[in-house]
C-alpha cells in the first residue's frame, strides 16, 4: 500500500508565497507523473502542475510564471513553489501520484488527504 503525505498548506495576504510537499511512502517500484491538483469551492478538480519521471512539466496556464512544481525521485517526493499568490489561488491543493507498486501490475493513482491554500488580505 502506498500512502501520500502532505504539507505546507496556510492563509497568505495575495503577493506572498508557499511551498507544498509531498512524500510518498510505502513499498513503491516506480513513479511516472507527479502533481499537484486543486479544487475551489463550487468548482471542479483542476490540474495546477505535474511532472513527469524525466522532468516533462505541465503547468494550469493561470498559474505559469508564479508556479513551480519539483522532485526528487530518490526520495519520492513533489514540490509545488507558489509565488505571487492571488485570492483566486484559494483552494484545497491535492498531490497526486502515478505509482506502480512492488506487488501491482501497473501503475495505480494516488492522491493525498489535501492542503488548504487561502490567499487573503
Amino acid at each position: 500500500q502506498v500512502h501520500l503525505a502532505e504539507s505546507g498548506g496556510g492563509l497568505v495576504q495575495p503577493g506572498g508565497s508557499l511551498r507544498l510537499s509531498c512524500a510518498a511512502s510505502g513499498s513503491i517500484f516506480s513513479i511516472n507523473n507527479m502533481g499537484w491538483y486543486r479544487q475551489a469551492p463550487g468548482k471542479e478538480r483542476e490540474l495546477v502542475a505535474s511532472i513527469y519521471e524525466r522532468g516533462t512539466t505541465k503547468y494550469l496556464d493561470r498559474v505559469k510564471s508564479r508556479f513551480t512544481v519539483f522532485r526528487d525521485n530518490a526520495k519520492n517526493t513533489v514540490d509545488l513553489q507558489m509565488d505571487s499568490l492571488k485570492p483566486e489561488d484559494t483552494a484545497v491543493y491535492y498531490c497526486h501520484m502515478e505509482v506502480w507498486g512492488k506487488s501491482d501490475a501497473d501503475f495505480i493513482d494516488y492522491w493525498g488527504q489535501g492542503t488548504q491554500v487561502t490567499v487573503s488580505s
